[in-house]
């Protein structure tokens, strides 16, 4: 188990969320694309917002590439 892995079981146990699936890469990527391409703070407040998504039913991976490709828009304005 990596150290994001443990951290992630220890934030899940500390908020009473049991054992819940937490799709890691897409969460990284979201952060990496809005941070690179929109601007460093939006990674975060989006990354929160994805979690919104998915605790309101969207399905993780979808929502995840949605964001993802709203920040690479932005960043590619004329195309």
């Amino acid at each position: 188990m990596s150290e994001l892995d443990q951290w992630v079981t220890e934030v899940a146990a500390e908020l009473g969320l049991g054992d819940v699936e937490v799709p890691t890469r897409e969460v990284l990527d979201v952060a990496r694309d809005v941070a690179h391409n929109v601007l460093r703070p939006g990674a975060p407040v989006s990354a929160y917002l994805l979690g919104l998504a998915v605790a309101g039913g969207a399905d993780p991976a979808d929502a995840a590439q949605r964001i993802s490709a709203l920040a690479l828009r932005r960043a590619s304005p004329g195309e």
